[in-house]
């Protein structure tokens, strides 16, 4: 279906172009007058869940989320492209709480219920002044449409050749639920996030934790689900789909997925990580996530073939993690796959 991250009720989302990229690196915009800000807004208060980068460089943006995100409400996301605010120091802690605070004003939030997100170059402040006039514009530009929602799509893109999204329909307990999603990410792809950042040995599916690269996801659902269950499918979701791709093995500042859930399909509220309720939600959420992160792969910098790694006989999920990891992210297996040769060998060898 259309509509993307406003498929569910009560969502709203607005994308503008304010410069950013021109004015943080100072080459200017290679994209002409490509979105780069845009807001994602609830209209009623959301129960959020979020997984982030891993990196032990970790963004500003990052790390106002992981501190919001463990509140388990949240009402809106502001997110930009063309500066990541990542290796900018206490600036850059000021400016991703300015952005969020601004975001607050013009929304009329309650302090701590905007998230934010960020991608682009490294290391360069923020244009804070086209960003303040950013944000304002796309409070202006608010909607419900599908149009609205493929500005937003625009607006988070770097070297994204197309907009990622999603959006389906189905039922909880005979109530029509509605979950939508759209992500970035083309290049730096190898995605192994966690609740807090930090790398846990395992996701509670057992499937291990893996390191991790650019990708921005944000999803949206207007099923009624508390914080913590819609944490815990989340985290299994990721586990099977962003956490399992790679394009090139590297890991950035920035990863982050983001779900909110505002309750207005009005379906019984599901309280706790089980029960059929749960179990449809999760297969719905999984079935999101895998779909926006075949859409990454498909999209990767470079990528001229799509090649999914099956392990079959190992002893643990460790191990098969592990040995899918080296066969996909081996110089001399790509460049095979590159260029069609089933050279088996080099798969042994990168074993």
């Amino acid at each position: 279906m259309d509509g993307a991250v406003v498929a569910p009720q009560g969502f709203l989302a607005g994308g503008v172009f304010c410069d950013i990229k021109r004015l943080g690196t100072g080459k200017g915009s290679d994209k002409g007058r490509k979105r780069d800000l845009c807001l994602l807004v609830s209209e009623t208060p959301a129960a959020v869940a979020g997984l982030f980068t891993t990196n032990q460089i970790c963004a500003a943006p990052v790390k106002v989320c992981v501190s919001r995100v463990a509140k388990g409400v949240a009402q809106a996301v502001v997110v930009n492209s063309g500066n990541a605010n990542a290796c900018t120091g206490r600036q850059g802690m000021k400016d991703a709480l300015a952005m969020t605070g601004l975001a607050e004003k013009v929304l009329g939030l309650s302090t701590g219920r905007v998230l934010v997100g960020s991608t682009g170059r490294i290391g360069v402040q923020m244009p804070m002044e086209q960003v303040t006039a950013g944000i304002v514009a796309a409070a202006e530009v608010l909607g419900s449409t599908p149009e609205h929602a493929a500005h937003a799509a625009e607006a988070i893109m770097t070297s994204d050749s197309r907009p990622k999204t999603i959006a389906i329909e189905f039922k909880i307990g005979g109530r029509i639920v509605r979950m939508g999603g759209l992500c970035k990410g083309a290049g730096m792809i190898q995605p192994g996030m966690s609740p807090t950042g930090a790398r846990p040995a395992t996701a509670p599916s057992g499937v291990p934790a893996g390191l991790h690269a650019t990708m921005l996801c944000f999803i949206t659902t207007d099923a009624d689900i508390a914080a913590k269950p819609l944490q815990s499918a989340l985290n299994e979701a990721v586990a099977l789909s962003f956490n399992r791709i790679t394009v090139d093995g590297d890991m950035s500042t920035n990863d982050t997925v983001l779900a909110l859930a505002n309750g207005l399909a009005g379906n019984t509220a599901i309280r706790k990580a089980s029960g059929k309720d749960f179990e449809v939600f999760q297969a719905a959420l999984s079935h999101v996530c895998l779909s926006l992160a075949k859409m990454i792969v498909c999209d990767g910098e470079g990528v001229h073939r799509v090649v999914t790694v099956r392990v079959e006989g190992a002893q643990s999920y460790a191990d098969a993690d592990a040995a899918a990891r080296a066969v996909a992210n081996s110089s001399l297996v790509k460049t095979s796959w590159h260029g069609g040769d089933p050279n088996w060998g080099r798969i042994i060898d990168a074993l």
